[in-house]
């Protein structure tokens, strides 16, 4: 297998890191915007000849197809923020290419109704071109990160081995984690945390099909595993609800994230006074007015996150509750993935967070690469047998667990 991995950040770093521990693939190509990231991720794997930096927009579809063929590639992996989804997937159609990400494309909420009713869904225009991909045997997996992917994985499994009837899928991610020296840095982008955290959130029903509620809402508390204790999760919205009901039967899809208050708080400031805005405005500047993205300047305002790891303290947890029925009787379980950041630092010199989300994607590639998974179309990670994918994490050396509630 040969790969265009698209962004050098923290994700994108983190991921050739674990993939540089691999045999799967003959060539990674680590493509920015920026060249020094790529030389820079790729200087630090000791000389591996396998990775190669280039410099791309991954704005540019035209640029990416062609860097696609100059290398061969038989695959493109998105390790950019959400904005960038469709063009890199458009951009891999063009080539003739596989296609993996860890978002979806961008949601719009509904005109009227935000609140209550969809408007355009995370991944609407990708499975809008579905039967594209399927007639050219071309394979489009889309949310393979850690929420989204992971945690698709751990539905499919769910209604494959533990339940006959589930009522239930809700994605539940907490952490424990802190920063010394910041009162407010978050683990993960925050251009991305902002988008899902202030778009309506997005529940499933089996009754009612996809509809919205307030940001923030149904608070409940969650008790994770592994020391990191009750914390409050909100509905939040994110691409497992639309995702797990296209594969997976269950009368109920929902995802809370344990954000805390302050945090909580601290987005809905910067709601308030606008700074979610992607949409330019002006300001002054030392040559005259200049067009700026509110959200980009409080992303440039913040601490990159990858660089985050040696100040960071503690664990972050992604699992799925499930509920159900298993034998005639009334069945609920916690599948969780828990990684350290005193590990993950040890071991790969990656934070927890962007190492957790980076891991998932190398994994699936294998499974791609050995055709323990295959398929045509765009896919999400539920359209594959879930097995093959937990037990080569657990090979990769990275294991799961399993609460019966």
């Amino acid at each position: 297998m040969r790969v265009l991995l698209v962004g050098a950040g923290g994700v994108g770093t983190a991921l050739t890191r674990i993939a540089a521990r691999r045999a799967f693939f003959e060539t990674m190509v680590v493509a920015n915007h920026d060249p020094a990231r790529a030389e820079a991720a790729v200087a630090a794997l000791d000389g591996d000849d396998r990775f190669l930096p280039a410099r791309v927009d991954a704005g540019d579809e035209a640029a990416v197809a062609a860097l696609l063929a100059r290398h061969r590639c038989d695959m493109l992996v998105n390790a950019t923020d959400p904005r960038f989804v469709m063009p890199l997937f458009r951009a891999a159609r063009a080539a003739g290419t596989g296609y993996l990400d860890m978002a979806m494309s961008l949601s719009r909420p509904h005109p009227e109704r935000p609140y209550e009713e969809c408007g355009v869904k995370l991944g609407d225009e990708q499975f809008a071109q579905a039967e594209e991909w399927a007639r050219a045997g071309a394979t489009a997996l889309v949310g393979m990160g850690v929420e989204p992917g992971l945690s698709d994985v751990f539905a499919r499994y769910a209604a494959e081995e533990l339940f006959d009837e589930i009522e239930e899928i809700g994605v539940r991610d907490g952490a424990n984690l802190t920063v010394d020296g910041y009162d407010f840095a978050p683990s993960f982008s925050i251009w991305t945390t902002i988008e899902e955290c202030l778009n309506p959130p997005v529940v499933y029903e089996a009754e009612r099909g996809w509809f919205t509620t307030a940001p923030f809402s149904e608070p409940e508390v969650f008790d994770f595993p592994e020391g990191i204790g009750p914390v409050e999760c909100v509905n939040v919205e994110h691409e497992e609800v639309l995702l797990v009901p296209r594969w997976v039967d269950a009368r109920r899809v929902t995802f809370k994230y344990g954000l805390g208050e302050d945090f909580v708080r601290t987005l809905k400031t910067l709601h308030a006074l606008g700074l979610d805005r992607t949409d330019p405005v002006t300001v002054p500047g030392a040559s005259g007015p200049v067009a700026v993205s509110p959200r980009d300047v409080v992303a440039a305002c913040l601490p990159d996150p990858a660089t985050l790891g040696g100040r960071m303290r503690g664990k972050t947890c992604a699992g799925t509750w499930v509920r159900g029925v298993k034998d005639g009787a009334a069945r609920e379980v916690y599948l969780y993935h828990v990684v350290d950041n005193e590990w993950s630092m040890a071991e790969y010199g990656s934070q927890a967070v962007v190492w957790q989300t980076a891991v998932q994607p190398v994994v699936a590639l294998e499974l791609l690469a050995t055709g323990a998974w295959s398929g045509a179309g765009v896919l999400g990670p539920e359209a594959f047998p879930a097995r093959p994918f937990l037990d080569l994490l657990t090979e990769y050396g990275s294991p799961w667990g399993l609460r019966e509630q």
